[in-house]
């Protein structure tokens, strides 16, 4: 059997359960968030671009970490997903682009690393780990048969989250 894989853009959400893995490539100051609940084998993994969603007609709305992570919880929490056991890890937030005169545009990696944490404990969900800032971009695949969750990065060995 040819195990399923789901390919998430940018701004974007993929979820599944049981087995099959969720990828999503170009995470730079973007950050990827996977969500597992073990006892469903429930997953999904977002990729959001910015930290909040100021115009409320986009219908871009996993683009950012606000309504994002929100949206997610919502779709999840309908297939039975439980907050208290569901193990959070996220990546990203690197600071891409050194642009002189501008350290806030420049550093929208961290924005949206403090951003994603923020509303993450708001929403009582603790992030088990994290591979977040430097400045070179990182693909993030999530194992839904278990949890496992691989940063790999060009010229860097694969790491296990």
């Amino acid at each position: 059997m040819m195990e399923k894989r789901l390919t998430v853009g940018i701004g974007d959400m993929k979820f599944t359960r049981e087995n099959g893995q969720i990828i999503t490539y170009a995470l730079g100051s973007c950050i990827g968030i996977s969500f597992y609940d073990p006892v469903l084998r429930l997953g999904a993994l977002l990729h959001i671009m910015l930290p909040e969603r100021n115009n409320q007609g986009d219908p871009k709305i996993y683009k950012y970490a606000d309504s994002g992570i929100q949206e997610t919880l919502r779709k999840l929490s309908a297939f039975g997903l439980v907050k208290r056991r569901t193990v959070v890890k996220i990546a990203g937030g690197a600071k891409m682009f050194d642009i002189k005169g501008s350290a806030d545009f420049g550093n929208i990696g961290q924005r949206n690393t403090d951003m994603v944490k923020r509303i993450l404990s708001q929403e009582q969900l603790r992030i088990q780990a994290s591979d977040t800032g430097g400045s070179y971009a990182r693909t993030m695949l999530l194992d839904v048969s278990n949890g496992d969750v691989a940063i790999r990065t060009v010229g860097k060995p694969e790491k296990h989250l």
